[in-house]
Order: C-alpha cells, then sequence, then structure tokens
C-alpha cells in the first residue's frame, strides 16, 4: 500500500517542482516585462516633454516672426500714409496757387474786357463817321465824273473780270503746258520704244480688184457666145464684171471683198486654164470658194499665233482671217489689226501691265470690220457683241467697243487699245486718200480757222495734220490765243472726221519796221 503511493508522491513533487519552476520563469518574464514597460513609459516621458518644450519653442518663434512683419508693414504702411499726406499737401497748395493766379487773370480778364468795350465804341463811333465821310466822298466823285457808283463798279467789274480772264488763260497755258511737256515726255517714251520694236512695213498691202490678161482676145473668151460666159461668172461669184477699153484688163467690182477675191482668183485659173465655159466656171468658183475658206481659217489662225493669242473661239478665227480681204483707207484690216496688236502690247509691258491681254484685246479690237452690210451698227459695238457672244473677258469687250469712243473705257488697257489704233492708222504711209478729199479736208481746215475773228491768216501743213493760225496782235493777246487754239481745235473735233489728230498752233507776232535816212 505504501509501495503504490511512492509514486504518486514522486509524480506530484515533481509537478508541483515543475509548477513552481514554471512560476518562477513566468516571474521572472513579468518582472522584466513590467522594467521594460516602466522603461519605455519614463523614456516617451522625456520625448514628450521635449516635443512639448520645441513645439513651445517653435511657437514662439513664429508669434515673433508675425509680430515683426506686422510691425514691419505697420511701418510701411505709416510711411506710405505720410507720403500721401506730403503729396496731398504739396496738391493743396498747388491748388491754392492756382486758384490765386486765376483769380488775378479773372481781374486782368475783366479789365480788359472794359479795355475792349471802350475800343469797340470808339471804333464803332469812327467807323460811322468813315462811312459818312465815304458817302459824301461817293456825292463829290459822282457830282464830277457824272456817273454813279453803280455804273462806276459795273466798269470796274468788267475791266477786273477782263484781267481775271486774261490771268487765268495764261496760268491755264502755263499748267498744261507743264503737264503736256512732262505727259510728253512719258508718252513719248513709252510710244517711242512701241514703234521702235514695231518693225511694221511703210505702206500695207491692200486687195487688188483688177485681173491682168495675157491679151485682149482673151476680153472675148471671157465675155463667150451672147455673154453666156461672163453671165455665168457674175451668177456664180455675185461680182460685176466690167470689161472696157483698158489695155488687158478686167475690172471686177463688188462691195464684199471675199466674193471679189474669190472672182479674181478663179477668172485667172481660167486664163490660165484657157478652157472657159459655163460648166468649167461654176466648178472653178466652188473649188476656189473652198480653198478661200481654208485659206481664211489659216490665216485667223496664222494672225493668232504669231500674235501669241490662244483659246480663240474658232468663229472668231475665222473672222479675223476675213479681215485679210478688207481694206481701211487702202490699209489691210488684218496687218492693222495685228500692229495694234504689238503696240498695245509693248505699251501695256513698258507700263507694267498685262501685256498678253492688251495683245488680245489689240488683235480683235477691229473684228466688227469681218461682217457684212447686213449687221447693223458701228464696227466697234459689232466687235463688242461678237467678243460677248463668244465668251470674251470683259476687259477684252470693253476695250473693243471703246477704241473709237462709242463707249466710255473702263480700263488703262482699253485706252491703250485706243491709242495704238491711232498710232498704227496714222503713221506715214499706213493709209492712202484720194487727192480730192484730201484737197478738200485742206480746204476745210482753214475755213474753220479763218471763221474766227482776230485771224489773220491760217495755213494746213504737213498733209493736213498741223494748222499754223496767224492772229492780228492789236486783236488778239497772248490769253485770247491760248483760248481761240482751243476753240479752232474743239470745232475741228465736232465739224470733221479724220484719222489721227491735228496739231493748232496759233501764231502771234509783232513787227516794227523804221528807216534811218
Amino acid at each position: 500500500m505504501e509501495a503504490s503511493l511512492i509514486p504518486i508522491a514522486v509524480g506530484v513533487a515533481a509537478f508541483v517542482g515543475g509548477f513552481a519552476v514554471n512560476w518562477f520563469i513566468e516571474s521572472r518574464k513579468v518582472v522584466k516585462a513590467r522594467h521594460k514597460a516602466e522603461q519605455i513609459i519614463h523614456n516617451a516621458g522625456k520625448d514628450a516633454s521635449s516635443i512639448k518644450r520645441d513645439a513651445i519653442l517653435e511657437s514662439k518663434e513664429a508669434i515673433l516672426k508675425v509680430r515683426n512683419e506686422f510691425e514691419q508693414e505697420m511701418r510701411e504702411g505709416k510711411k506710405e500714409l505720410m507720403a500721401q499726406e506730403r503729396r496731398l499737401q504739396q496738391r493743396t497748395n498747388s491748388l491754392d496757387r492756382k486758384m490765386d493766379q486765376i483769380d488775378n487773370r479773372e481781374k486782368d480778364f475783366q479789365n480788359k474786357e472794359k479795355e475792349l468795350k471802350r475800343q469797340q465804341d470808339k471804333t464803332l463811333s469812327s467807323e460811322r463817321r468813315y462811312l459818312e465821310l465815304i458817302n459824301e466822298q461817293l456825292k463829290k466823285l459822282e457830282t464830277i465824273s457824272s456817273m454813279t457808283s453803280d455804273d462806276a463798279k459795273e466798269e470796274l467789274k468788267t475791266s477786273l473780270l477782263q484781267d481775271a480772264r486774261n490771268e487765268c488763260a495764261l496760268l491755264m497755258k502755263k499748267i498744261e503746258d507743264e503737264a503736256r511737256n512732262e505727259a510728253n515726255k512719258k508718252a513719248q517714251k513709252v510710244i517711242g520704244l512701241a514703234i521702235q520694236r514695231c518693225a511694221a512695213d511703210t505702206v500695207a498691202e491692200s486687195t487688188v480688184s483688177v485681173v491682168q490678161l495675157t491679151s485682149d482676145e482673151m476680153k472675148g473668151r471671157i465675155i463667150g457666145r451672147e455673154g453666156r460666159n461672163i453671165k455665168a461668172l457674175e451668177t456664180a461669184t455675185g461680182v460685176d464684171l466690167i470689161i472696157d477699153d483698158t489695155p488687158e484688163a478686167v475690172i471686177l467690182s463688188c462691195y464684199d471683198p471675199i466674193k471679189r477675191e474669190t472672182a479674181r482668183i478663179a477668172l485667172e485659173r481660167l486664163v490660165t486654164d484657157g478652157r472657159i465655159h459655163p460648166a468649167r466656171i461654176e466648178d472653178m468658183v466652188n473649188k476656189v470658194r473652198k480653198e478661200l475658206d481654208r485659206t481664211i481659217q489659216e490665216e485667223g489662225e496664222k494672225a493668232a499665233l504669231e500674235v501669241g493669242c490662244d483659246n480663240i473661239h474658232p468663229e472668231i478665227i475665222k473672222l479675223l482671217g476675213r479681215l485679210k480681204f478688207r481694206t481701211s483707207y487702202s490699209q489691210n484690216v488684218l496687218i492693222h489689226s495685228k500692229e495694234v496688236a504689238f503696240l498695245s502690247g509693248m505699251m501695256a509691258a513698258e507700263l507694267g501691265l498685262d501685256q498678253k491681254t492688251a495683245k488680245r484685246a489689240g488683235l480683235l479690237h477691229d473684228i466688227g470690220k469681218a461682217t457684212t452690210h447686213e449687221v447693223e451698227g458701228g464696227h466697234a459695238t459689232i466687235g463688242g457683241d461678237i467678243a460677248r457672244r463668244y465668251g470674251e473677258k470683259p476687259i477684252i469687250i470693253n476695250s473693243i467697243a471703246s477704241h473709237h469712243e462709242d463707249v466710255e473705257a473702263e480700263t488703262v488697257i482699253a485706252t491703250l487699245v485706243a491709242a495704238a489704233d491711232a498710232l498704227s492708222a496714222s503713221r506715214p504711209g499706213a493709209r492712202s486718200e484720194m487727192l480730192a478729199a484730201y484737197v478738200k479736208r485742206l480746204k476745210q481746215l482753214e475755213e474753220i480757222s479763218n471763221s474766227f475773228p482776230g485771224v489773220e491768216k491760217t495755213f494746213a501743213i504737213q498733209a493736213g495734220r498741223e494748222v499754223r493760225v496767224s492772229v492780228m496782235p492789236d486783236s488778239v493777246d497772248d490769253g485770247k490765243a491760248h483760248l481761240l487754239a482751243k476753240d479752232i481745235a474743239k470745232k475741228i473735233e465736232n465739224e470733221m472726221a479724220y484719222p489721227g489728230e491735228i496739231k493748232v498752233t496759233v501764231v502771234r507776232e509783232t513787227r516794227v519796221t523804221e528807216f534811218a535816212r
């Protein structure tokens, strides 16, 4: 029994011993933990004290900084207030001085106003006295001169008006001379360069309406039996054949130059061939007409290519070709049109304008002459309508329509085309004129000039392109001479038709002759 209790007692003792050891170990851990906790609490207190001290120091520094900044702002604000106060004080003093000056000026103005009032009263009194004296003098003058003041004023006004007219005429002449000289210099330069570069023939070719024959025997063959050949030729071509005593020549008469040219070529070929009968005449005329249509097209294309114009409507090309067979005062219209195109283009280039547009307008400016009499109106108006119909630009249309001043020129290029047209038409040898018409024109120029009072003699010179008028110096002074030249030129413009321009020169000369014996 006792032996069996011994293991139990040992186990209990071991348990108690283990428990005691464990308790002892745990007690040691608790002590260490408590000691460590106390150490942490102690350190935390130290840190809190340090943080508190730092926070207090930082807050004191911040308070001190804010206080210093506030005090600095207060000092600066005080300085600014003091400066503003000084400025206000200065302005106040300045305003006080100005008010004193204004008061002084006002007193001066019042004194001057009183003085002016006295002067005005004195002046009015003097003026009344002056008018009274003038009236007395006028009455005395009227009594002495037997002329009223109104008559004297009228005479003085007439004299002054005449003097003013003379002075205005002289001044107008001086201004016009200066402007004309300057314009002439520039125009001469531009036109001179254009003419120098345009190497045109002196005399332009013209269409021919006479067919030369190898012999007079050929006239009978052309007439044919009972005139059947000549009738067939006139019917086929629409041209009248004149066969007279002119040796070895047949004259063709027709207003249509295309028909006349067709008849001329056909007749020349028939004469060369020798076979002349109605059937042969009809075949030859039809063949020549087709060839002439091709020639017209080719001439139009050649002219456009030569001038440098592209994209021209085919119908306008045909009209251009027809101009080759038309003349104006014996000047070939197609050659004239090309000359105008070249001159317009060169003048446009000198002035810095569109050279291509100017050449195109110059080439087409007489396109209206290619139409027949069936189209009514002037050729400038017709040409403008044709250009509009076939889609030309407005500047081209206006240049064509305005080159004879039928409508107003809207661009500088239109003016250049008109000037180039006058240059080409009026250059020496460009146009021919019948002797009777030439003499009649010269006589008309002299009659127009002699119709003005004060004209002594008139001389038309330079083929009628200049008129020199000699006036009586006692009747026409320098001012009237200038006005007389303008009046003569204006009357010539209104009553005569002529190519180019006519220069009017009035000559006033006084000659004194004495003999020494």
